[in-house]
């Protein structure tokens, strides 16, 4: 059957479907089976009633009723509305609405099951039967389910299949759908996607916002984040809790106090003073911008304070360098009952390692072994590892580092900076290389703390390991690291391999400059160091720490006129108020000769620390004044300043140098007994220099010998230099055994020693310690002294004839020797060390650098004006004397600095009343 010859070539389409046994409709791709229309053409056709078996276009639900053609086919043209009606069916149905049901129910299946899988988690199956339903049926909400799966998991894979599907879908990405997948984007970690996203949608809700601009804080870009806060204000979207939280983070981190107090003062407008929140986050905001009275108020005046608002007012007071104050409100927080949870611990633990308060920090410890809280935490198992160790309770520290379990980097280098803070150098670096062992990386502040070990022990050696390390690890463009390299080849001596490094930087800061300019200064090349101090001119400005570095190479050029130019641009600037410059300072004038001024500056130090006090301790000692030195350490006491080991080997030196036996005894008794410090060998050194230069030498002999250490080079020099003032030529050559077998290269104590032998006339023993000089291959350092003059160094060395005004210094110097004789004050020919007559003596002692210097200084100088000479040795007596005789002949005031202490001669008379 099919339909008739004169329908035939009019419908084409139903054509095919009788001639096929399939038929199909434009509009809507649903197939029939042959079996369906097999069906429809065995029916009888008897009846003519109207047939009611209609079929629609699933966007209709009208009915017709249509006439039945003999044939038992109605046939009709094709348009939005095509009906099959055949006079066999009793029963009218739609197979169009059959259709409907049937997609429309499996539509709804399918969103159902994926948001089932969402549910369970099963990603990998709901993203396969989202990939096989067709985008057409996929719904809104199955899309934001599968994308916060995807979130969740951190699927970034899945997300973008999603996304793909939603841009074929013909969803517009806003609204929730937006919200999702920006979300999804960032959760993921691609931020700039997110932000596409963002950038298009309509940013009406505070949330949205929100979750970019934490996203943004998250990796450390605050000005981006602080960017949207402004562009979210511009648009009028009110902030809220969570927004003024996040933005207060970027505020603190980037140190914008005055921006974020603006933000303070809209948050209180728009009410959100009470939010607790809001009040935490304000609380480490100021803490963090050193505005920690600020804090204070906030938490004050916050009404419900939470276990977070108690940390953070206590974590400002510490980090603010105020443990005590810290202590304090952690005790209010015990009182107020407020439960301490592990932030409280890694709080408190510092403040009590800042404070060394042992008791407090062992009571937590208690505390957290009892809590079954804390169990385990590597975190607060490292604060207690420091706490410990800066406490000086090493045993507990090394018992809880042996208990941690999972030892992390932190761990090992909080026992590293542990061993080196009580100056068990070697144990720290022997720890560090059974971290290597153990497979531990260590991280940059690791590298930095061993470094700082090895320039603290002097372990080169170690310290060459290290840089290989670095090397090797491709570490060397690390500015951190490769500043501690620099520190560590300046402290241990090796400038050269240190301004080797130092040229390889590619990018050097202000600490690189500072570095290298104080290890020149400390390494007596103050040339070096004030090249390089003009050359960081041109490219940084010198900060306070620079000062302090370039000020001690004037200290030991006694360059007064530079250091004067450094004081001025120090005032200029306004760093005088900065302590540790204005103790350089102290310490320049003084070693410059020009005590009162240093005195001046003391004076004015508002809040004078312990070095302060010990530097200008030192002053009134090597300038000859011990009365006065141990007035000022008194002083220091008084004002509650406890001595270290540092402040006693001033005081020390400054009785020594003064003839004070008596009092150096008793302040080595306070040092050991009621100060309870160790003495070390510069300790030791002192009170042998302090006998030996009273005339002890016996004593002094056996004090050595009983010594709890060994002595050293230092101790047993200090004893040859008192066997050359009392001429025990005996004595001496006993101990210069002991010193050229502890230091046989270093030829100053040959020297020394054949100076004994010269002033007691054993040539045959001067000529054989020369030879014995000469077979080892050692040189002699040429004595020297130089005088500065209008900024401009004028050096002499013996018997110097290069100078251009030689011939008037000679003149000048023959008839100070004359006008001496006249006087009866002879020269000290003992002085001259050469076996020869009587003129030949005169002549080398004539001849000395010291005389040349102090007749050049007088020769050039205005009146009134006084002459400083250096000298790199220590002075003879002969020039001693006639620097005495001159400032009277002339009435000029001499000040001359040896190696050992200053002279001031003035009216004929010395500062050092004979002990030099």
């Amino acid at each position: 059957m099919g339909p008739s010859s004169e329908s035939r070539g009019r419908w084409p389409i139903l054509e095919q479907w009788v001639e096929t046994g399939k038929w199909k409709l434009n509009s809507s791709e649903v197939h029939f089976s042959i079996l369906t229309m097999s069906l429809m053409a065995t029916t009888t056709t008897s009846t003519a009633a109207t047939a009611n078996f209609w079929f629609s276009s699933p966007n209709r639900s009208q009915r017709k009723t249509l006439p039945i053609k003999q044939d038992g086919y109605f046939l009709f043209k094709p348009f939005s509305k095509i009906y099959l009606l055949s006079s066999n069916y009793t029963a009218s149905t739609s197979l169009r609405a059959s259709s409907t049901v049937l997609i429309k129910q499996d539509k709804i299946n399918c969103n159902t099951e994926i948001v089932r899988l969402c549910e369970l988690g099963d990603l990998k199956n709901a993203m396969n039967l989202l990939c096989d339903t067709p985008v057409s049926q996929i719904e809104l909400k199955t899309f934001c389910v599968v994308l916060q799966l995807c979130a969740e998991q951190k699927s970034l894979k899945d997300g973008k299949k999603v996304h793909s599907m939603i841009n074929l879908s013909g969803f517009v990405i806003d609204g929730i759908l937006g919200t999702k997948l920006v979300f999804m984007y960032l959760h993921c970690g691609d931020l700039k996607q997110g932000r596409l996203i963002f950038d298009d949608m309509t940013k009406d809700k505070v949330f949205l916002w929100n979750l970019v601009m934490n996203e943004y804080a998250k990796i450390g870009n605050f000005k981006e984040t602080l960017f949207l806060y402004r562009k979210m204000k511009e648009m009028e979207i009110e902030p809220d809790s969570y927004t003024f939280s996040c933005v207060f983070k970027c505020f603190a981190a980037l140190g914008s106090l005055v921006q974020g107090q603006e933000a303070h003062g809209y948050l209180l407008k728009l009410g959100y003073g009470s939010h607790n929140t809001v009040g935490n986050s304000l609380i480490a905001f100021y803490s963090k911008c050193k505005k920690i009275q600020n804090a204070r108020k906030v938490f004050d005046e916050l009404v419900d304070r939470d276990v977070i608002s108690w940390n953070s007012i206590l974590n400002g007071y510490v980090s603010n360098d105020l443990a005590k104050e810290g202590l304090g409100i952690f005790s209010e927080m015990m009182a107020e009952g407020v439960n301490v949870d592990l932030a409280t611990m890694v709080s408190v633990l510092p403040a009590c390692a800042e404070m060394g308060n042992l008791l407090i920090g062992r009571s937590l410890h208690g505390y957290a072994v009892k809590s079954r809280h804390f169990s385990r935490e590597i975190t607060l198992e490292n604060c207690l590892l420091d706490m410990y160790a800066k406490c000086g309770d090493l045993d507990s520290a090394v018992c809880v580092f042996g208990k941690t379990s999972k030892k992390s980097v932190v761990s090992w280098t909080s026992m590293i900076t542990g061993f080196a803070r009580e100056e068990k150098f070697d144990m720290a670096i022997g720890l560090f290389r059974e971290m290597e062992v153990e497979g531990i990386k260590p991280d940059l502040f690791t590298i930095t703390s061993i470094l700082h070990t090895c320039a603290r022990n002097g372990s080169v050696e170690s310290g060459k390991d290290i840089h290989d390390y670095i090397v090797s690890n491709d570490l060397q463009t690390n500015l951190f690291v490769v500043n501690a390299l620099v520190d560590m080849y300046a402290k241990c001596g090796n400038m050269t391999e240190a301004r080797l490094i130092f040229n390889q930087m590619v990018e050097r800061d202000s600490i690189s400059w500072n570095t290298m300019i104080g290890g020149y200064s400390k390494n007596g090349l103050p040339n070096e160091a004030f090249d390089l101090f003009m050359k960081m001119q041109s490219q940084f400005d010198p900060n306070a720490v620079s000062f302090s570095c370039i000020l001690p190479a004037c200290s030991s050029l006694s360059a007064l006129e530079r250091g004067r130019e450094i004081h001025a641009y120090v005032l200029r600037n306004g760093f005088i108020t900065d302590r540790y410059v204005t103790n350089a300072l102290v310490d320049m004038y003084a070693k410059c000769g020009e005590l009162s001024v240093a005195r001046f500056l003391f004076d004015r130090i508002p809040k004078k620390d312990l070095v302060s006090w010990t530097v200008m301790i030192a002053a009134y000692g090597m300038h000859g004044y011990g009365r006065e030195a141990i007035a000022m350490f008194n002083e220091m006491r008084e004002a509650e300043i406890s001595p270290d080991a540092i402040s006693f080997i001033a005081i020390l030196y400054a009785c020594s140098h003064s003839g004070l036996l008596d009092e150096g005894w008793r302040f080595f008794n306070i040092m050991r007994i009621e100060c309870k410090i160790e003495p070390k060998l510069e300790h030791y050194a002192c009170v042998v220099d302090l006998l030996s230069r009273g005339g002890r030498l016996t004593k002094a002999y056996k004090f050595i010998q009983a010594m709890p250490i060994h002595a050293d080079s230092t101790v047993w020099g200090a004893l040859l230099c008192g066997c050359r003032i009392h001429r025990n030529v005996e004595l001496a050559e006993v101990v210069a055994e002991k010193v050229f077998e502890l230091e046989p290269e270093n030829t100053g104590y040959y020297v020394l020693l054949a100076n004994i032998y010269a002033e007691a006339e054993k040539w045959e023993e001067v000529k054989r310690l020369r030879e014995r000089i000469g077979r080892s291959g050692l040189r002699k350092s040429p004595g020297c002294s130089w005088i500065e003059i209008k900024n401009k160094f004028h050096v002499f060395v013996a018997r110097d004839r290069s100078n251009p005004q030689y011939k008037k210094i000679e003149s000048f110097l023959e008839s100070v020797a004359m006008k001496m004789k006249e006087e009866g004050c002879l020269p000290k020919k003992r002085y001259a060390l050469v076996n020869a007559g009587d003129t030949e003596k005169e002549d080398a002692l004539c001849g000395h650098s010291e005389k040349l210097a102090m007749a050049f200084g007088i020769l050039n100088l205005p009146p009134g004006k006084a002459v400083r000479v250096t000298k790199n040795l220590r002075v003879c007596g002969d020039c001693h004397e006639m620097a005495k005789f001159m400032s009277k002949m002339v009435g000029k005031e001499i000040v001359l600095r040896d190696s050992n202490r200053f002279h001031h001669f003035k009216n004929g008379r010395c500062s050092c009343r004979g002990y030099w």
